[in-house]
């Protein structure tokens, strides 16, 4: 089962994949109790969540607006706390669980017009630490991926110039794909992740070495 707000996205991509989609916003803590629900409805119960949900931007700090700031973090921090919540309802009945939350790099690294998208990923890897203290008696873990620069709509858009920029920060000279950052996702979510929890998994290509 897939979540998004953007509901012809979310049919191309269910139809593409061959899942169930559910229009939601995780802004809309309505909504995120009845897509939570009905997602158990669908699959019987549930056994693995992964926070997706981001929002980024750019905007120095001197000129950033209150509602720039609190849109990423309510869409990014706030929605993975909404889910993660109403989630754990159901996997404390099934005494079992794997929380997966996107990160990113730029929560370790800094980026000068982004700290609003910092903050939130920052936010998300205490969130993960500290919640996998918490579910760990209850047999859930909670890890983090975070990813690099990688290849999809937005690093398309930028000009070569950018482009040739971000791959000299990368020791193994190219950008990310979305499979190596679902491949790490899957590894988290399977029984050969089941003895890591409260970790950051970074996918990166080299260009953070934690």
């Amino acid at each position: 089962v897939i979540a998004d707000r953007h509901e012809r996205r979310l049919a191309e991509t269910a139809a593409e994949l061959g899942v169930e989609g559910i229009v939601a916003d995780v802004t809309d803590e309505t909504a995120v109790q009845a897509m939570v629900q009905r997602a158990a409805e669908l699959l019987g119960g549930i056994d693995v969540l992964v926070n997706n949900a981001g929002l980024g931007g750019t905007a120095e700090v001197h000129e950033m607006t209150d509602q720039q700031w609190s849109t990423v973090l309510d869409v990014t921090l706030t929605g993975t706390f909404r889910v993660t919540r109403a989630a754990l309802n159901h996997m404390y009945g099934r005494g079992t669980g794997v929380i997966v939350n996107n990160a990113s790099v730029l929560g370790w690294r800094a980026q000068a017009g982004q700290a609003h998208y910092a903050a939130a990923k920052a936010g998300l890897i205490g969130f993960t630490k500290s919640l996998a203290r918490e579910v760990a008696s209850r047999n859930i873990t909670v890890n983090a991926v975070a990813p690099g620069f990688i290849d999809t709509d937005m690093t398309r858009a930028l000009s070569e110039e950018q482009r040739n920029g971000l791959l000299g920060q990368i020791p193994l000279g190219r950008l990310g794909r979305v499979e190596d950052i679902a491949a790490a996702v899957l590894y988290l979510a399977s029984p050969g992740g089941a003895y890591v929890s409260g970790t950051t998994l970074h996918v990166n290509g080299g260009m953070f070495m934690n």
